[in-house]
């Protein structure tokens, strides 16, 4: 794991909407890899606008991996899916074909039901940011109903434990009237 990575397990959440931080404020990003590849670009060797939703969804699923689970046991084992609702790309520079892009990927925001990532894709070789985006997600069951984040990926992506709005001390004390 690098020092960065290792960072990251020791989130911060930042404001009422759980903006995962580095403990020195910066944002949480995890990273990885892609090469442009032939068939995902034109004729003139520029990348097609809807790859980088494809390259969105690696990051996504790296994060993931990187945070400690497989999305796909995700789905498979909790029947919780991350359903996008919302999408944006702000597109700055093109990628090219055989490209190395870096994908940054960050939780933006993280609440009970809800996730928000953003994203930036830089040419790794020069450091230029190509785009930048973001998407909105619903967890939802595989019937495509809303459901809460189950416990055991909300301390990794920066929620809040559930617990009782009832103090405990006074949960039998309540009077049917």
């Amino acid at each position: 794991m690098t020092p960065s990575l290792a960072l990251c397990y020791n989130l911060v959440p930042m404001s009422r909407h759980n903006s995962l931080k580095l403990p020195d404020g910066r944002d949480c990003f995890y990273e990885t890899t892609v090469r442009v590849r032939y068939a995902e670009t034109d004729q003139m060797g520029v990348v097609y606008y809807g790859n980088y939703y494809l390259w969105f969804e690696v990051g996504r699923v790296e994060l993931c991996r990187q945070l400690g689970f497989e999305y796909k046991k995700m789905e498979s084992d909790d029947d919780s899916f991350i359903v996008v609702a919302e999408s944006s790309c702000r597109y700055r520079k093109p990628a090219k074909f055989d490209d190395v892009l870096r994908i940054r990927t960050r939780i933006a925001e993280a609440q009970r039901r809800t996730i928000r990532f953003a994203y930036e894709i830089y040419r790794d070789e020069s450091n230029e940011l190509l785009a930048n985006g973001e998407t909105f997600h619903v967890i939802c069951d595989r019937l495509g109903r809303p459901k809460s984040l189950p416990e055991k990926y909300r301390k990794l992506f920066g929620v809040a434990p559930l617990h009782s709005t009832i103090p405990a001390d006074r949960s039998h004390s309540i009077s049917k009237k």
